[in-house]
């Protein structure tokens, strides 16, 4: 039996979308503890729309009005998922806390459902060795990973993200075509965006330093630091 109780909307203005963001920004956050919520709202932060799941009818009331959407729902039952369209989202995230048996079960109920990018919380490398064999495109270890950076990368544009206590951030990201194809000088990168280029790999070589004379080339990896917002915005312009 489906145990579908609730389902509240946050109506809110979104905030003007980069072209780089003209995909689907819906994501489906199962599990709205510590770590999911973290997670929920630094993406809701970032302006994509969050439903929140959870069993617990407490949590998803305290957050309701946080998140886009919140419902109170057992997701371990693939009719659920079904009947909240989560089999349309492009991204799900199984925050579950410590019942690996139902992070298994929502993990491959997504699966199931072909979701195209799933990521799990693991609570042991174990745990999270077995949600790898299901089939999970992404695994999280929480004493690694705060919700905040997988908040970043979840969002597609950042391969990596590291922020600092004094509101720096080092990101490893996709180079956007504003900067391909002339000299790291010329495209003003520092002076217009705010960060700084350090590093830069191309497929199939190492990372090397970045110089002013360096030309940045179309699929080449950057390593890129600056004021964590500045980074954000460097990395969203595709």
């Amino acid at each position: 039996m489906v145990k579908l109780r609730a389902l509240r909307r946050r109506h809110r203005e979104r905030p003007a979308e980069p072209e780089a963001h003209a995909g689907d920004q819906r994501v489906a956050v199962i599990g709205l503890g510590r770590f999911g919520f973290s997670l929920a709202g630094e993406l809701m932060r970032r302006g994509w729309d969050v439903l929140g799941l959870d069993t617990d009818a407490r949590l998803v009331q305290k957050y309701s009005d946080d998140l886009t959407h919140a419902a109170v729902a057992d997701c371990t039952d693939p009719e659920a998922l079904r009947q909240l369209g989560v089999h349309e989202f492009t991204s799900a995230v199984v925050a579950i806390g410590t019942d690996i048996e139902a992070s298994i079960l929502v993990s491959s109920n997504l699966l199931e459902a072909e979701v195209p990018n799933i990521w799990a919380k693991a609570i042991s490398r174990q745990h999270g060795q077995i949600l790898e064999r299901l089939g999970v495109h992404h695994v999280v270890l929480p004493e690694h990973e705060m919700g905040e950076r997988v908040a970043h990368l979840v969002t597609g544009r950042m391969l990596d993200f590291i922020e600092f206590d004094d509101d720096y951030a080092l990101v490893k990201t996709i180079a956007p075509g504003v900067i391909t194809g002339i000299p790291l000088a010329r495209s003003q990168v520092r002076s217009r965006y705010g960060v700084t280029v350090v590093g830069i790999k191309r497929p199939g070589e190492d990372f090397t330093y970045a110089a002013a004379e360096t030309v940045v080339q179309k699929g080449d990896v950057i390593v890129v630091t600056g004021r964590t917002r500045a980074v954000e915005t460097f990395a969203e312009l595709g």
